[in-house]
Formats: C-alpha cells, structure tokens, sequence
C-alpha cells in the first residue's frame, strides 16, 4: 500500500510571489501540476502545498462561500516537524529573510521548541521540534 499524501491548498493574491518565497525556502515546484493559476510545492515525497490563485481556488468551494483573507483571518496553522531545534530555527529565520513575517513568539517548553511564521499571503507556518523520548517520560 502506497503511503497517504497530503496535499494542501492555499489560495494566493499572487502566485509567483508565493512560489518565488517557496522556492527560496529550498521546496521544488513540481511543473506536472503548475499552470499559470497554479503550482505544486513539493514539501517532501508526502506533503504537497498546492498554490492556487484566489480565482482557482474559488473555483474548488462549495457555493455560497468566500475565499478567507489569509491577511485578516486564520482558518488553519499548518504545522511542520524539524530534526531539531537549530532546523526549526533556520526554516523560520529563512522564511523571514525571503518574504515571510513574524506571526507570534517562539514557544519553548524544553521537551517541545515551536517557531512560526506567515508566507506573504497570511497563511500561518509553525515548525516544531520534540524530544520524543522526553515527552513520553
């Protein structure tokens, strides 16, 4: 059995500025599911982030219904693990260096180190680091 992917779409004001701020953090765009309303950001061989213009995405919703302003409202924090605590720390200062912003505090609670950021649509990033051993404990 093939393992579960995930595949997460973000609606965008502008879709080069946000696959440009993808790539800078080291992710790929793969081009089999880009378009010019469109780009698939591979985060790993199980996560995909697929970019979609605001028009595209709307396209995608059940009538009736508006596209958030990531901006203005957080329907979702997405959340991704690093090796480390160091690993955390790079993908966040990173994102900050090429177009993200601050979007709260560092979290450290010794066990579990968490650091967070906006891409420059809005939507809210996380990138935490756990000691499994010391969580379980």
């Amino acid at each position: 059995m093939a393992p579960q992917m995930i595949f997460v779409n973000l609606p965008v004001k502008d879709l080069d500025v946000s696959k440009a701020f993808y790539e800078k953090l080291g992710y790929s765009i793969n081009p089999q599911f880009s378009d010019d309303t469109a780009a698939c950001v591979v985060v790993s061989d199980t996560i995909f982030v697929m970019l979609l213009t605001e028009e595209k995405f709307a396209g995608f919703m059940a009538p009736g219904k508006a596209v958030a302003d990531a901006s203005a409202t957080t329907q979702v924090m997405l959340t991704l693990n690093a090796e480390s605590r160091e690993k955390a720390d790079e993908l966040a200062d990173r994102a900050l260096e090429v177009g993200g912003s601050p979007a709260k505090e560092a979290m450290d609670m010794g066990f579990m180190y968490g650091r967070s950021f906006a891409d420059p649509d809005g939507h809210h990033w996380e990138v935490f680091w756990m000691d499994q051993e010391a969580a379980q404990g």
